[in-house]
């Protein structure tokens, strides 16, 4: 057989596809005789060809690999024997990689201790003086370890003793490589016995690399992940070294002798740093020298007569393109501004970028204003309050540079101050607007790539503009609209589709003139099938999405249900993750608006979006060798003659989850991954729209959204996260619109899975992002379901204690626990804006669970939640987190005024709060003012007659505000906050001054909702004391005037007014017609049709 099998092996490497077909129905036939396994060890250790050699090698690591139990105890041991014989003489390097993964196959199925001679080989080999034959010992010991790195871990002191001795063995870069590349794949698995042995290897590894570098650029690159895999699930083993990693990095990343791939290798292991690490490298002083050395990376100048990626005119603003060492840079400074403190950044780095921007050299300023451009995200709140409009200013005046690149950059920039630094950026609005609309009147068609950052700038200042961008209306759609009708370039278009995706979001209704024209464009590109034509058609979907919940109902209801067949149908013609994704969204937001029309649609959508779930497809496992032989050797299972389908998910499955080790890495493509985060948005907000008639699908969707949640993408794994969440409000929904015992039982099931889940996560959870996303959707869930969530008598503590622990920084992602002596003490009041914000989701979800059950309960824990909360108010704090404490105390006091034993809990807290919160009335900000002020009419509310003794107190407080504050807001809490003092104790308030002054500050002007407090003290006063409320008639009819059609105000409030209006319209009609004719012609209408109807 053994010639048959090599003659055939040969056929197999013709360039002939008749011929190899041929090959493969014979080795297909051949497989089936046992004799397979001698006749490929025969070819493998005989054949006087290579390839023929290695085709043998990894024929039989397939066969061991699957059917191991099927051969015999005498053949494995005479395999074994083989395999090292065959390997000790071969000469071939790619021979030898295919026989060391077949040892590493052979070791997963026997135990490093049931072979001892191939431990023996290792030890020989690697310890040889022959330096080639040190290569080969470590090469097998890669691959033997990369596949089982636990089964080796009796022998790791050992082997940190042999890498400690080859990293010295300079003159060897292969060995270095395989040497580095083991360290690698042991890292995860090493414990505390070896940590001091893996401390003192980092030296030498740092010079080793220095050498691999001069040697091989590409294996030391590859060997450069060593880093990322210490820092990653070992940080202790580097802090000591740090400073010494950084210094290298920075070496290797600035020479711009090396190669791209190189630097960027090296910068981006910075990057890592410093988000696992930021404390540290701030304590050891190193931000300074980072952006010493990375400063030069981001501002200079490309090779002559070259462009930067990002300005090179075919650029499709996609950003595909980041493994430059610029890119890099620029990543490095995001970083640190999500992760480090804005006050200490910012010192050493607006010298640096001021310097830039003032410079001569265009490339100079565009590093300054990326710079700018990348702090947006992590510093919002430092820019918006601190220096909004001196760096918009100087983003202005890049839009007029004589140097495109600099206008790019600025673009860019304006682009992420839109998105990050709201509210205040769109009060630039009058100064912006006019910048951009010019930017667009000028449009050349031919510059797309610099179109295409004029309309991202635009896009994102547009969106959150709301109402403010009626005036420009006009102008913007005709742009838009003229860009469909005529614009040559399918780009222009889809950029203009896009925009007015943007516009909707701010003008909502008032988008309505326009629709017709809108839907007609959309409708064209959409019923498209061409491939050139997919991007704008995908553009379309997404902005029909966008004017689905824009528009208003009465407008899109009526194209509600023809949309629904038009995702479906493009799904049936079209595959593409993109499309699908976006067709998601669209029924998504349907059903907001009509939910009734996907209801007969739902199977079929959602077995769309659990396919988009299940699918493997996009994830490339990339296999070392040719994909034949593992689909060869798949057919071959007869006796469980299982249908072809199921051995297709088989392999699927065997290929990426449990071999990972035979696959040199993953890459997933980021269509696939969108595609999988956007399903788990739309089955979650599917199910909550509609509610009953998603009863069928809940189980399904919820498996398999369930799966998702340790996703290896952390937006997939967000996402899921929030699904489930909406998947327990859908089920709240269902139980309430219909209390059966049975969806009474499936809602607290899915709350038994759900929290619990939710908890853990967000305590082991490594990514920040994804924590805040649990945190905001467990906050929605006790928000909907209240007690429900809490008939599980420990769910209770076992929240608080999990809000409590990021309160503390306790968990994972907060470098908690493993943060190293004294990390904790320094600073405590400094943290990166997004530490400082997750703790903040954290806090929200302190007045829900006070909401949720009766306050003796949750007194405790309450009792252990405050300090960390009060301590957040302290004058040295930021503005947010000032703003943050005394707003969610007044919350907590706002929640118990309606729980069982409410009023008992205020009391006994109101001692401790009271000074949390008149020191917060005098705050310079004028958020932490408004805050504090609703906090003490809460408890005033909440605390009833026990903080009587304080009225006199709070009374001067609050009328020496009245006559002193200018912020709207402010002075309409301070009229809520007396209301709910005289609602509270009306016999503690001196009336009669105290209500001519809050009349007099009526109407509310900004905090509509208060209106309901103020109205319902109004018509308690008219029942107590009559006489005083007829005193006051006149201003008090004309706030009425103002709430009575207002869409701001709720519907109880504004019958509250009017029943008072009829009232006084009654009783005092003299007096009623007198204030009612001074109002104006429409306002008095409004009024009389308002009693008539009440």
């Amino acid at each position: 057989m053994t010639e048959q099998l090599e003659q055939i092996l040969s056929q197999l490497t013709q360039p002939d596809n008749a011929i190899i077909q041929q090959a493969t129905a014979q080795l297909k036939q051949a497989f089936k005789d046992p004799a397979i396994i001698p006749a490929l060890c025969a070819v493998m250790s005989g054949s006087q060809n290579p390839q023929i050699r290695q085709s043998a090698a990894v024929m039989l690591r397939l066969r061991v690999k699957k059917h191991w139990k099927k051969i015999s105890p005498d053949d494995r041991e005479s395999l074994k024997a083989v395999v090292l014989q065959a390997f000790m003489q071969e000469t071939e390097h790619t021979v030898q990689h295919s026989l060391s993964q077949l040892c590493a196959v052979m070791v997963k199925h026997e135990t490093p201790d049931r072979w001892p001679a191939l431990l023996q080989l290792l030890n020989q080999s690697t310890k040889s003086s022959n330096p080639h034959d040190r290569q080969v010992g470590l090469l097998l010991l890669n691959k033997v370890m990369e596949s089982n790195p636990e089964p080796f871990k009796p022998h790791y002191c050992q082997l940190l003793q042999l890498f400690n001795t080859v990293l010295q063995d300079h003159n060897n870069p292969t060995a270095l490589y395989y040497c580095i590349l083991t360290l690698t794949a042991i890292t995860a698995y090493t414990g505390t016995e070896e940590m001091h042995q893996m401390r003192s290897i980092i030296p030498s590894l740092i010079v080793a690399l220095k050498h691999l570098i001069k040697a091989d650029q590409n294996q030391a690159s590859e060997a450069m992940e060593v880093f990322n895999e210490l820092m990653e699930s070992e940080v202790s083993i580097i802090v000591p070294h740090v400073a010494d990693i950084v210094r290298f990095c920075l070496e290797v990343g600035s020479d711009t002798a090396l190669s791209d791939s190189l630097r960027v290798k090296a910068l981006s292991c910075i990057a890592f740093l410093i988000k696992l690490k930021s404390k540290t490298v701030l304590k050891q002083k190193l931000l300074n020298p980072i952006l010493q050395t990375i400063f030069p990376v981001l501002v200079a100048a490309p090779p002559p007569g070259e462009q930067d990626p990002e300005d090179e005119e075919d650029d499709t603003g996609d950003g595909a393109d980041n493994d430059n060492p610029k890119h890099c840079a620029a990543q490095i400074i995001d970083t640190m501004a999500l992760h480090m403190p804005p006050e200490k950044l910012f010192q050493q780095l607006m010298p640096l970028t001021q310097a830039c921007l003032a410079s001569e050299d265009p490339y100079q300023r565009k590093g300054g204003l990326m710079c700018l451009a990348v702090l947006a995200e992590g510093c919002a709140d430092h820019i918006r309050t601190k220096m909004l409009s001196s760096v918009l200013q100087t983003v202005c005046q890049s839009l007029s540079d004589t140097n495109q690149v600099v206008r790019s950059a600025g673009l860019f920039a304006l682009g992420q101050f839109s998105e990050h630094l709201q509210p205040e950026v769109s009060k630039y609005c009058a100064e912006l607007m006019p910048l951009l609309l010019d930017y667009l009147s000028s449009l050349n068609e031919a510059k797309v790539g610099h179109v295409t950052k004029a309309f991202y700038a635009l896009e994102n200042f547009m969106e959150n503009l709301g109402a403010d961008i009626e005036p420009y209306l006009p102008t913007l759609m005709e742009t838009m609209l003229s860009a469909l009708n005529n614009a040559a370039n399918l780009k222009i278009k889809e950029l203009a589709v896009s925009a007015i995706g943007a516009i909707a979001n701010a003008a909502k209704e008032l988008l309505v003139p326009y629709f017709p024209p809108v839907i007609e464009s959309l409708k064209g590109f959409l019923t498209t099938t061409t491939e050139e034509m997919r991007s704008l058609q995908t553009q379309s979907l997404d902005t029909l999405s966008v004017l689905a919940r824009t528009i208003g109902n009465d407008v899109f209801s009526p194209l509600a249900a023809e949309c629904v067949q038009l995702g479906l149908n493009l799904t049936d013609t079209i595959d593409d993750p993109d499309l699908r994704r976006c067709t998601y969204s669209l029924y998504s937001a349907v059903s907001t608006v009509s939910p009734d029309c996907l209801t007969p649609h739902l199977t079929a959508i959602t077995t769309v979006m659990l396919l988009a779930l299940k699918s493997n497809e996009g994830i490339t496992a990339h296999l070392e060798e040719d994909k034949t032989f593992v689909l060869l050797d798949d057919d071959d299972d007869d006796e469980n003659d299982n249908n072809e389908e199921e051995k297709d998910v088989d392999f699927l499955e065997d290929e990426t989850e449990t071999e990972v080790h035979d696959i040199t890495g993953f890459s997933v493509e980021n269509a696939y991954i969108d595609e999988k985060e956007d399903a788990c948005d739309a089955l979650g907000e599917i199910s909550f729209s509609t509610g009953a008639a998603f009863q069928p699908f809940l189980e399904s969707s919820f498996q398999q959204v369930y799966e998702m949640r340790d996703f290896p993408h952390e937006d997939v794994r967000r996402a899921a996260f929030g699904a489930m969440g909406q998947f327990c409000r859908a089920q709240h929904k269902v139980w309430k619109e219909n209390p059966t015992e049975a969806n009474h039982q499936a809602l607290l099931k899915l709350l038994d899975v759900v929290l619990p889940c939710f908890v853990e996560t967000v305590r082991a959870e490594h990514e920040r992002q994804v924590v805040m996303g649990i945190l905001e959707t467990m906050n929605n869930v006790i928000k909907s379901c209240k007690e429900e969530a809490f008939q599980n008598p420990s769910r209770l503590k076992e929240i608080s204690y999990v809000i409590r622990d990021v309160l503390k920084k306790k968990t994972v992602c907060q470098d908690g626990g493993g943060g190293g002596v004294g990390d904790e003490a320094d600073d405590e009041d400094q943290q990166a804006e997004y530490d400082a914000m997750l703790q903040e989701f954290a806090g929200e979800g302190i007045p829900l669970l006070a909401s949720s059950v009766p306050a003796d309960n949750f007194a405790p824990f309450l009792n252990d939640l405050l300090p960390l909360i009060m301590s957040k108010a302290k004058s040295s704090c930021t503005v947010a987190d000032r703003s943050f404490s005394v707003g969610t105390i007044g919350e907590i006091l706002q929640a118990l005024v309606s729980v069982p034993g409410g009023r008992g809990v205020a009391g006994r807290l109101s001692t401790r709060l009271l000074p949390v919160l008149v020191a917060g009335v005098r705050d310079s900000d004028a958020e932490v003012r408004n805050n504090s002020v609703f906090g003490l009419g809460c408890l005033a509310q909440a605390a009833g007659p026990i903080v009587v003794s304080d009225y006199p107190m709070m009374l001067s407080v609050f009328s020496n505000m009245l006559t002193k504050e200018s912020d709207l807001r402010v002075i309409d809490n301070l009229c809520a906050a007396l209301c709910r003092m005289i609602l509270s104790n009306v016999e503690a308030v001196p009336l009669e001054q105290v209500v001519p002054a809050l009349v007099a500050r009526l109407p509310l002007k900004e905090d509509m909702e208060e209106n309901k407090t103020v109205f319902n003290c109004l018509a308690m006063l008219y029942t107590n004391s009559p006489a005083l409320v007829v005193k006051l008639m006149k201003p008090i009819v004309a706030a009425s005037s103002h709430v009575i059609g207002n869409k701001n105000v709720d519907k109880e409030t504004q019958n509250t007014s009017a029943l008072l209006m009829k009232e006084f319209a009654q009783r005092h009609s003299a007096d009623f017609q007198a204030a009612v004719t001074s109002l104006p012609r429409e306002e008095q209408a409004k009024l009389s049709a308002a009693i008539s109807a009440s």
